[in-house]
């Protein structure tokens, strides 16, 4: 057997369980009465009705609202609570200190920092701790492990978050104040003119500081100057006790302040209302749907014990927080009962009317003649009419005992099971002081805790510390019995419908006495007067049951003693005047005690003073201070009225025992002494009028009634063997009617041969039937229930029908056993098995008529294998292409399933795929250390703007105006994201459109960016105010402007090039987002995901990029063919303006995420055109003095920007010298004809020089560069590449960014050939 884990739940013993004959439980008060003795040991007990009697449920279910409790688990235990107050405290102490709790983790556990600082203060404090070096000793005691240095860590913890709030508690860092001030009353800190210090002189200042520290009376320091945030006393930082090292963050209290604040009382605990009414159904769906989520299966596959465990682990936790609801106490005269009654709603059919009239029917139990709650006149709710309560997994009833100490009964109509746990009466006080000892701080604030039905605690804890404990699952269709002054609690395994009510029995009426006395002494109020419950019985003496008259004339001695020496007191005390009263025609609250609330009945004292009030006789002196002359006694009944009550009942009661001693003076008698025919026959009509018990008696002394019952036994023994031989001869005979049979044996007073043989048979046929039962519910017959069946059935007399039966299940368990190890080695084995393998035994497993968990399992492995593998095929059906998020979901999800997936490892290759691609065109595109993700730097900016100053307000304002003309849903990368991953077709078309929207919604942000940032910088009066710069200071020395947002830099807050040549643009850190790499390196990488066959939002947004680069580019041949640049030189100089068109043309290009030819040439021409270098400024871009001295407000090239170049272009000279340098080497790649290859080589340089006066046409087209924006490089050589698609025109190798390397080892395709769209302007 295993040993339980540490701080596991330990089940504590079950309660006695009752199961009474028709006979039995025809009576219940009298079958209760018989199993008291035994029940009342354990507190409660459970009763199973006969299986035939299963009452209608009668409840309006359609009228049935409720408004159910709130109940957080790890607040109702009693403990834990303790501990959550701690924490709050603890946190409400370092809040107003400016600071937030963060409990520290130690040995990755959540450090318990209630138990740490009971610890410490139980070595005598931190101080003693420390001087003793008993940390380890703590640690070890708060269960870690010695020797890891633990201790240390708890010191640290500590001394930084409880040190200082025992000091406070302590009062010790409320600082002394050296500083007095001579005025008695206290002036404001800025009023303080005279203050007398502790030196051996007095200072007298005209000024003081403003704000001055109360502990040491100087405003020095003021940076280290704490300002109250609730009365505005300055306190030095470090004249706090303890002293702070930092000035806190947040708002901070001084210990004036925090002693107000953290001394208010608590408020009581107790639950809330939930916000929301429920019907029954849709309070059932929520409890369903609660409980197979936590527990991952069906509500009624979760045992009983699991769910127990996990109950009382919840409540003892503070890490979790679970919260359930509860309806409870709900009144059954409001929506009525879920037993039927008499004129109800609810139509009884004829078969069942005899439930209406049942004393187990709980709407009967409270008012049957035995029940003293008869004789109650009020309806009391709860007590004498039934209470409803609907309860879910986990809701729960705390610790309590029933009003007035009285028994209760609870019926389970339907649902899951109720768990129950119970201590007994004589138990109640040791419950009682055990809670109060390991929980006192919750009965300091609440001393009345127990009797709000708020607080719970762990069954193991109460019998660790000696408080016996029994438990039970209450199943529908059963009875749990609460007998008095027995404490219970429990909760609901899940979904169920209970109703509960109280009854009192005679037995009860001396705990009842005892209860009022108790609730006294509490000041609890009592729900109704005992003292009005007993003379309202006296009154009815003469029909009173003799044994309860007994009972009833002990309590009124009692009372009436009671009453006559407090009336004679208040008499000796100087109380003159009288009234009498009906008490019971009062409201409750008005004959209410003032002092201990105890309902007034008998007797009450009231004063002139204040008539309202009423105290008992217990506390007149309580009442007022008025002289006692002025009080007023009022009475229900005088003495001289009480005593001939109670002497009524002593007749009553006394009757009784004459009569049982005349009877027992006949049955003593014998022979010719025996009384008379007519002496008997007039003890039984008295016994007949009396209703006394012992009439059957008698009848055995009368002539005739013997002679008849002698043949009537005798006829009764001959039908009981007949019946015996009959149910014996059979070989499977009825449990049902054994018993009744061994129930008539009862009444023959006659030695029976066949009783230990018909006790044999009720043995096996209950077996029997237990085992029939258990194999017609294939789905509950468990092993553990095989088990036990088969366990039982060694124990019983041998019969060829229990040796068949034990065979077949012992066969059925050696199968499931066999099934449910080799199913589980299937499921664990590694390698995975193949579905069909899976499939194969889960066929045969299938028709085993048990409940197998391990196969289950199986048949739920299999369930999934086959939809995932149905996923996976449908995932590329019909040629689609699949999305990334459903590849990557599909691939997660198979983890899960323990069976190999053929097309499991494909998938995981496509994605490692797609992550190699990723990192691939993460290193081409990102910047090292570059905050943005691969997606946002492929994508159009969604964020343009946000990532400068936010002091920018109109910008920001400003900008947003433009965009709310576009679509508002694609405001963010997020939203780009998820509209890219939503598009499940391969088609492009919603990627397109979407990237497309946010492409317009940048240009348009950003152009309006733009044309801010340069309106700013016109008005140069103003200049000293602007902000600008990542420092948003004014402008000053030299400073740069960015290319595309056009915002100004200084030189010294951001990294620029030094040797940016005249033609560069430059980029500010905000616009500058990617590497930018030619678009050669990026077209592989379109290809290379095109292979890969996978859709990712990344790849829509690259091929977008390619695209917007390639209209781009088209774009600008447009401009050059139409002549658009042409008209840039015809400007009029003042004007510099380029036109939205070309302006739009620029920015696009500088967005653009890669390095192209056009870029650059386009900006150099631009530039050159409207800002031309002087004719003798240096060729290499060097800075001259003229280009120092030049003004700095050029609005065409980086205004107010002090760096210059002179573009490259290419020398018109006839030199032949140059003309020899100036040789280029056209490399042809290997893949081209060697003929042409070698003429290449020949030529040598296909150069076309100005000295040349006619070039033919075709050494004209030979020696041109065809890229659009031929860069025209010089120098010593020039390095030439053919396209080999299908056009086989030349160009630079500068000019379309390859290197002499790649020309030589890769194919290059010219932007005309990869785009069959794109047309070259001729």
């Amino acid at each position: 057997m295993t040993q339980p884990q540490l701080n596991e739940f330990i089940p504590p013993p079950e309660c006695p369980v009752f199961e009474p004959s028709w006979e039995e439980f025809a009576d219940p008060f009298a079958y209760i009465n018989k199993i008291r003795p035994i029940a009342e040991k354990t507190g409660i007990c459970k009763v199973r009705p006969p299986p035939e009697w299963q009452p209608p449920f009668a409840c309006d279910v359609d009228r049935l609202k409720f408004t159910p409790r709130i109940q957080r688990l790890n607040e109702l235990e009693a403990q834990t609570r303790v501990k959550l107050n701690f924490l709050d405290q603890i946190a409400k102490f370092w809040e107003l200190q400016g600071c937030t709790l963060k409990i520290p983790h130690v040995e990755r556990k959540i450090l318990d920092l209630y138990q740490l600082n009971k610890l410490v203060n139980e070595e005598g404090g931190f101080d003693a701790v420390c001087r003793e070096r008993r940390w380890t000793k703590i640690s070890v005691k708060m269960g870690f492990a010695p020797g890891k240095a633990i201790g240390s860590h708890l010191r640290a913890h500590y001394e930084r978050i409880l040190y200082p709030y025992n000091l406070f508690q302590t009062g010790a860092n409320l600082p002394v104040r050296h500083v007095t001030y001579v005025s008695s009353v206290c002036p404001a800190p800025g009023d303080l003119q005279h203050r007398e210090c502790d030196f051996s002189f007095s200072l007298f200042s005209d000024t003081v500081d403003q704000y001055m520290c109360l502990v040491c009376g100087s405003g020095s320091a003021e940076d280290r100057l704490l300002l109250c945030d609730g009365c505005d006393d300055s306190y030095h930082i470090f004249c706090l006790i303890p002293p702070l090292h930092d000035v806190p963050k947040g708002d901070w209290r001084c210990p004036k302040c925090l002693a107000q604040e953290c001394g208010k009382p608590p408020v009581a605990f107790g639950f809330e209302q939930a916000s929301r009414n429920y019907t029954l159904q849709a309070f059932g769906d929520m409890a369903d749907s609660f409980k197979s989520d936590y527990f991952n299966m069906p509500v009624h596959m979760v045992p009983t014990e699991l769910v127990e465990k996990e109950f009382w682990r919840l409540v003892s936790t503070i890490e979790e927080d679970v919260t359930v609801e509860y309806g409870a106490d709900i009144a059954s005269k409001e929506f009525g009962s879920g037993f039927p009654v008499r004129n109800g709603h609810f139509e009884v059919s004829p078969e069942d009317e005899h439930y209406l009239s049942s004393g187990w029917n709980l709407n009967n139990m409270p008012v049957l003649d035995a029940s003293v709650l008869t004789h109650v006149t009020a309806d009391i709710c709860g007590m004498k009419l039934p209470w409803l309560y609907v309860g879910m997994c986990f809701s729960s009833f705390c610790w309590h005992i029933e009003d007035h100490w009285s028994y209760s009964i609870n019926y389970l109509h339907w649902g899951e099971p109720k768990t129950w746990y119970g201590a007994p009466g004589y138990a109640a006080e040791h419950l009682e002081s055990v809670m109060k000892k390991l929980a006192p701080e919750l009965f300091e604030s609440q001393p009345d805790l127990l009797h709000q039905l708020v607080t719970i605690m762990n069954p193991n804890t109460l019998m660790n510390n000696g408080v016996p404990i029994y438990r039970t699952n209450q199943c529908a269709g059963e009875f749990v019995i609460t007998f008095p002054r027995a404490y219970h609690s429990g909760f609901n395994q899940g979904f169920n419908f209970a109703e509960a009510v109280n009854f009192c029995t005679m037995d009860w009426m001396p705990i009842g006495r005892n209860c009022v006395e108790h609730y006294r002494q509490l000041s609890r109020y009592c729900v109704f007067s005992h003292d009005e419950m007993i003379c309202n019985m006296a009154c009815k003496a003469d029909m009173m049951d003799v044994d309860l008259a007994s009972s009833v004339h002990k309590d009124m001695t009692i009372m009436i003693k009671e009453e006559e020496e407090l009336r004679l007191k208040i008499i000796k005390m100087g109380v003159e005047q009288s009234q009498q009263v009906d008490f019971e025609v009062l409201p409750d609250e008005e004959r209410q005690c003032y002092k201990c609330r105890t309902t007034c009945y008998l007797s009450g004292i009231t004063c002139a003073c204040s008539p309202s009030k009423m105290v008992c006789l217990y506390h007149t002196q309580d009442l007022c201070s008025c002289p006692r002359s002025n009080l007023t006694l009022h009475y229900k009944f005088t003495l001289d009225k009480l005593y001939p009550m109670m002497v009524s009942v002593k007749l009553r009661a006394e009757s009784y025992k004459e009569w049982v001693s005349t009877v027992q003076e006949i049955l003593e008698n014998k022979g010719d002494k025996k009384k008379g025919l007519k002496k008997i026959l007039q003890n039984v009509h008295t016994a007949k009028q009396s209703k006394y018990a012992l009439l059957f008696i008698l009848k055995d002394f009368v002539p005739n009634p013997v002679q008849y019952g002698l043949q009537d036994l005798l006829t009764r023994v001959d039908d009981f063997k007949q019946r015996s031989e009959r149910l014996l001869s059979d070989e499977s005979p009825s449990p049902l009617e054994l018993q009744d049979l061994l129930d008539v044996s009862l009444g023959l007073d006659v030695e029976l041969p066949q009783l230990p043989l018909l006790r044999e048979r009720l043995e096996q046929a209950r077996w029997l039937e237990a085992v029939q039962q258990a194999s017609s519910w294939p789905d509950s017959l468990c092993l553990d229930t095989m088990r036990r069946l088969i366990d039982q059935g060694v124990g019983l007399a041998p019969h060829s029908s229990v040796e068949r039966a034990m065979a077949r299940l012992q066969e059925l368990l050696t199968v499931s056993e066999q099934w449910e190890e080799k199913v589980l080695s299937l499921i664990e084995a590694r390698p995975y098995h193949s579905l069909e393998t899976l499939d194969v035994a889960l066929q045969e497993v299938e028709n085993i008529p048990a409940y197998l968990p391990n196969c289950l399992q199986l048949k739920d492995v299999v369930t999934k294998a086959k939809k995932w593998l149905h996923e996976a095929d449908a995932l590329q059906l019909g040629g689609r292409i699949p999305v990334l998020d459903s590849l990557s979901e599909l691939v997660l999800r198979a983890e899960g399933i323990p069976v190999r997936l053929d097309p499991l490892s494909r998938l995981e290759a496509l994605v490692g795929d797609i992550q190699a691609w990723k990192e691939s065109a993460a290193k081409t595109f990102l910047l090292k250390n570059s905050p943005f993700s691969l997606l946002e730097v492929l994508c159009p900016r969604c964020d343009v703007g946000a990532g400068h100053q936010k002091s920018r307000s109109k910008k920001a304002k400003e900008a947003p105006q433009i965009s709310k003309k576009g679509s508002t849903k694609l405001e963010s990368l997020c939203d780009v994201e998820r509209a890219l991953s939503e598009s499940k077709d391969s088609a492009s078309a919603v990627s397109e459109a979407v990237l497309s929207e946010v492409r317009q919604r940048e240009m348009e942000i950003l152009l309006a960016l733009r044309a801010s940032n340069e309106s700013k910088l016109v008005p140069a009066e103003n200049c000293c105010t602007l902000s600008v710069c990542v420092c948003q200071k004014a402008p000053s020395g030299a400073m740069v402007q960015c290319e595309l947002c056009r915002e100004v830099f200084h030189h010294g807050c951001v990294e620029t090039t030094a040797d940016l040549e005249y033609g560069q643009a430059w980029l500010c850190p905000l616009c500058q987002r990617s590497r930018k790499p030619p678009l050669d390196k990026v077209l592989p990488l379109l290809a290379s995901l095109q292979r890969i066959r996978v859709r990712l939002p990344e790849g829509d947004a690259l091929r977008f990029l390619i695209e917007r680069t390639v209209r781009w580019q088209h774009r600008v041949q447009q401009a050059c063919t139409e002549g658009a640049l042409e008209k840039v030189s015809k400007m009029v100089s003042g004007n510099t303006c380029l036109g939205p068109e070309l302006d739009e043309l620029m920015v696009e290009g500088f967005l653009l995420q890669v390095t192209l030819p056009e870029t650059e040439q386009l900006y150099r021409y631009l530039l050159y055109k409207l800002a031309p270098l002087p004719s003798h400024s240096p060729p290499l871009g060097n800075d001259t003095e003229q280009d120092q001295q030049s003004p700095r407000g050029s609005p065409h090239h980086n205004k107010v920007m002090t760096i210059t170049a002179k573009t490259k272009r290419r020398k018109e000279s006839s030199d032949s010298q140059h003309s020899d340098k100036a040789k280029k080497c056209r490399k042809k790649k290997s893949k081209k004809s060697k003929e042409r290859s070698e003429e290449t080589k020949r030529m040598g340089s296909p150069t076309h020089t100005v000295s040349d006066p006619a070039p033919s046409d075709s050494e004209e087209d030979y020696s041109l560069c065809a890229a659009p924006w031929c860069r025209e490089p010089e120098g010593d050589e020039v390095n030439w590449v053919q396209c080999d698609g299908s056009c086989n025109q030349w160009f630079h190798q500068i000019c379309v960014g390859l290197s002499a390397e790649r020309a030589e080892k890769e194919d290059y395709i010219c932007i005309s050939c990869t785009q069959p769209d794109y047309k070259r302007g001729e």
